[in-house]
């Protein structure tokens, strides 16, 4: 026995020695980055790791990017998005991998911790090297949605490290990112590394895939509980026994004691069954920003082994509800903690060069709360990492997210496609399935995440079905799934219960009122739209040469959509019958913005004039990839059409408006509280503004998202088919709380129903508005005052109308004083508004005060007959 004491007391010393603090941190490696086509690279792929090799002629890159980005945004290619010189960019530029390469630096503790880098998304295969070691070669690294992670404790050392990364794009066949008819491929692919990469240290023990599973009770809101789990893994060669924690903001304390032997790996849980403090009284709970506030909690997690620190994790969840239901007709709607919503919202697009930068996210999302949407649809699981999430989370928008119809599709994907789409060979299959095993587990945590949606246009096969279904079982049980955003059902899942017919293209304002087959106001339309909304000015003259914009023509066509809406026949037509020929450029440009205006604003109000009866609305798109002209609320620089401010007034909280197929007037609460106490003012003019009725009818109250109608519009005549209807709710001290105007037709659009398919109803005859040709111009007073709170500018406008005719669309804009271009984003409360010969109305809004070029803004009017 003695003769054993020694030799335990040195094994125990040599542990202690050893027993070195980690460093416990989470690296995101942006800097450093650098590229070069593997074509101009003479070096061993093993050789560009080395520290002396020579990066002489290579560029430097964006990591997350993409080659073309990384290129455009050098200068390399100018003017990328002007006229057609984006098919200039020659493809075989991309043909050959290219090579990344990144230096980083680690301190003496960093290099003797366990360290892993984590690749979040490569697109699409690629040889990865650091250090002159090999970790893995792209017949394993494949994937544009696959994330990977290695264990480079080994391989890492003190002071410089090198890290180089050899990626190839996809070829045909390759389940790779989702564009599709909305803008065109870009030359090279989207070849890069286009998600984050992290370098992540940590003890002996490392803690991944946190996850937090709340359970509301929707009956009262006033208790949830709460499941918390992670994965654990034993990075050494030795038996660790030690105690998982967590604490939840609110005093919420938890522990686990664990053991883990030497490589092993295991999910610990907490339940409320074991641990009791998981059971919440009075939580936050998590709403869209609609219908309340979008709360969010905290949890920290931390592994301790004999008092040491091994790892430490940390994240935000919410705690909310989400189910989905049937409606009598077999529609399916969706209840968030327990009540009935009427989904609002667009889909998104990251940009074409997938170089998004956080101040761009933060305005589109920002965007869809000043419109009052409270949804995102992506087609695809867009975002370079979590922030466009994280943002959803706390501005309290809801994300349907899942996979692209490009995998649908032989012409977008590269293959034979079938029912199933074109997703059909085990090699595809087994990319489409841990693809999205990495994504659910990526963005499982988000509280604004309701939908999982693994098919688009299709279903999926069955056998890839069944895999899906088996990864949702596992790993997320705690939101919705659609297995297509078509109407299509399942023999494994089920009817998907909504419905993509259609339009696409353009629509009259009645047609989402009086259409019950098709794309009307009646069940969940996934993406639907009045087809094209051609950009302001100033965004037209930054993607059409200056000798091709006027008129119309080929010139234009380029940022068209593709395939059936590789042109503008339908919108033109329409702005040519209803509105009259136009003119010049100009006279162009006010009808499309009062085009877009005008349908974008009635597809809402008749979703919420029908609701529940219609369950959700997602306007197509939301976004702009690049300058073009189709399925746009905002434009690529930022800047609203006019259907972004249809669709603002659409949604206001509580809402007056006109309803095209009953002709009567109506009031809409799009809130979650009772509302009450109003006087709905509807009165009619004929062309000349003489008033040929005029109704004040009580509103005493209002239920939460009840719409109710207040008065039918009498048959009416006037000559020259156009008319008013000037609309106004005021609250009990007479305050207009919303206001409406519309212009109209005693013509009504009329629909050629025998001829619709999949993308538009045509139209037999056209509604007469021209006499809005005839206004004269006005020049409204206006007093104007700026002031700056933070990082913004805010302006206040007091406009009046002095003249005796109509001030239409009065238009306002923020510029840049030295640059007269308009500022985008920019933030009005209302906007595109219409006075009555006398009124008055105060607009306000506000740009960041970083674009203003260190000069007060330059506030213009302008409009359809606004000087």
């Amino acid at each position: 026995m003695k003769t054993c004491f020694p030799l335990l007391a040195l094994s125990l010393l040599c542990l202690q020695s050893n027993a070195q603090t980690p460093a416990i941190q989470d690296k995101i490696l942006t800097a450093n980055w650098q590229m070069q086509s593997s074509e101009k690279v003479a070096a061993t792929d093993a050789g560009i790791t080395n520290a002396n090799f020579q990066t002489t002629g290579w560029y430097p890159a964006r990591v997350p990017g993409t080659v073309m980005g990384s290129l455009v945004a050098l200068g390399q290619y100018k003017d990328i998005f002007m006229g057609n010189n984006l098919e200039k960019v020659p493809d075989t530029l991309f043909a050959k991998p290219w090579w990344f390469r990144n230096t980083f630096s680690l301190t003496a503790a960093e290099a003797k911790s366990t360290a892993r880098l984590e690749f979040n998304g490569i697109n699409y295969r690629a040889d990865i090297w650091l250090n002159g070691h090999l970790l893995a070669k792209a017949d394993s690294v494949r994937g544009g949605f696959r994330r990977f992670t290695f264990d480079v404790s080994a391989y890492i050392k003190e002071g410089e490290n090198i890290l180089a990364v050899k990626v190839t794009r996809p070829g045909p066949g390759d389940p790779t990112l989702g564009f599709v008819d909305w803008n065109p491929m870009p030359p090279d692919h989207n070849l890069g590394i286009w998600r984050e990469v992290h370098l992540v240290t940590s003890g002996a023990v490392s803690i991944t895939q946190p996850f937090v599973a709340p359970k509301l009770d929707t009956a009262t809101l006033d208790h949830a509980s709460l499941t918390i789990s992670a994965l654990l893994h034993n990075n050494s060669k030795r038996t660790v026994s030690g105690v998982l924690k967590g604490s939840v903001e609110g005093g919420i304390e938890i522990a686990q004691p664990v053991t883990l032997k030497a490589g092993e790996s295991k999910e610990i849980v907490f339940t409320p069954a074991a641990y009791q403090q998981l059971e919440i009284t009075h939580p936050r709970v998590w709403w869209t920003h609609d219908l309340g506030k979008p709360e969010l909690y905290r949890l920290q997690l931390r592994f301790e082994n004999g008092g040491k620190l091994e790892d430490s994790t940390g994240l935000h969840f919410g705690i909310r509800s989400i189910t989905d239901y049937f409606t009598p007709q077999g529609h399916r709607g969706y209840k968030l903690n327990g009540k009935n919503i009427l989904v609002k919202g667009g889909g998104w697009t990251d940009r074409m060069l997938l170089d998004a930068s956080p101040g761009y996210e933060n305005a589109g999302m920002d965007y869809a709360v000043q419109m009052h949407l409270n949804t995102i649809r992506m087609e695809g699981f867009w975002g370079s990492n979590h922030h466009l999430y994280d943002l959803a989370d706390e501005k309290g928008l809801l994300i349907m997210v899942g996979y692209s119809a490009a995998w649908e599709w032989s012409n977008f994907f590269g293959n034979a496609d079938d029912k199933y789409g074109a997703i059909s060979k085990p090699e595809q299959m087994y990319i489409a399935a841990t693809s999205w095993k990495d994504q659910v587990i990526w963005l499982r945590n988000h509280p604004a995440v309701c939908v999982w949606m693994y098919g688009s246009d299709k279903l999926p096969r069955p056998a890839l079905e069944s895999q899906y279904i088996a990864i949702l079982k596992k790993y997320d049980t705690t939101r919705c799934v659609l297995a297509s955003a078509q109407e299509h059902t399942s023999k494994l899942s089920g009817p998907s219960a909504v419905k993509m017919r259609g339009p696409y293209d353009y629509v009259p304002p009645a047609y989402w009122y009086v259409d019950t087959k098709l794309g009307g106001a009646f069940g969940f339309n996934t993406e639907t739209g009045p087809g094209p909304q051609v950009p302001v000015l100033e965004t037209l003259q930054k993607m059409i040469p200056a000798d091709s914009l006027w008129p119309v023509g080929s010139g234009w066509m380029f940022h068209a959509a593709r395939g059936e809406f590789h042109n503008l026949t339908a919108y033109d037509s329409a702005i040519e019958m209803r509105l009259g020929k136009p003119t010049d450029l100009h006279d162009y440009l006010r009808k499309a913005q009062y085009i877009n205006y005008e349908g974008m604003r009635a597809m809402y109000e008749a979703f919420e004039a029908h609701r529940f009866q219609s369950t959700g609305i997602i306007q197509w798109m939301y976004n702009a990839s690049w300058p073009k002209l189709w399925w746009q609320l905002y434009d690529f620089y930022l800047l609203p059409t006019g259907a972004f401010y249809g669709a603002q007034k659409a949604n206001e909280p509580v809402h007056i408006a006109y309803d095209y197929g009953r002709n009567a007037v109506m009031v809409l609460n799009n809130t979650n509280d009772k509302m009450g106490g109003y006087t709905a003012v509807a009165t009619g003019y004929d062309g000349n503004l003489q008033m040929i009725f005029e109704s004040q009818e009580d509103v005493p109250g209002l239920q939460a998202q009840e719409t109710k109608y207040t008065y039918n519009i009498p048959g009416i005549g006037v000559a020259g088919n156009t008319w008013f209807l000037n609309l106004q709710l005021k609250d009990r001290e007479g305050t207009v709380v919303s206001r409406n105007f519309y212009a109209l037709s005693m013509k009504e659009d009329e629909l050629d129903n025998a001829r619709s398919n999949w993308y538009i109803t045509p139209i037999k005859s056209y509604g007469d508005l021209t006499k809005l040709q005839t206004l004269p111009m006005v020049k409204l007073e206006s007093d104007i005052k700026t002031s700056e709170v933070g990082e913004k500018t805010l302006v206040t406008a007091h406009l009046r109308n002095p003249a005796s005719t109509l001030a239409f669309m009065a238009h306002l804009d923020i510029r840049n004083a030295a640059t007269k271009d308009p500022v985008g984003p920019v933030f009005w409360k209302e906007n595109d508004v219409t006075l009555m010969p006398g009124e008055e109305i105060t607009l306000e809004g506000w740009v960041y005060t970083r674009d203003l070029g260190g000069r007060p803004p330059l506030v213009t009017t302008g409009g359809w007959n606004v000087e």
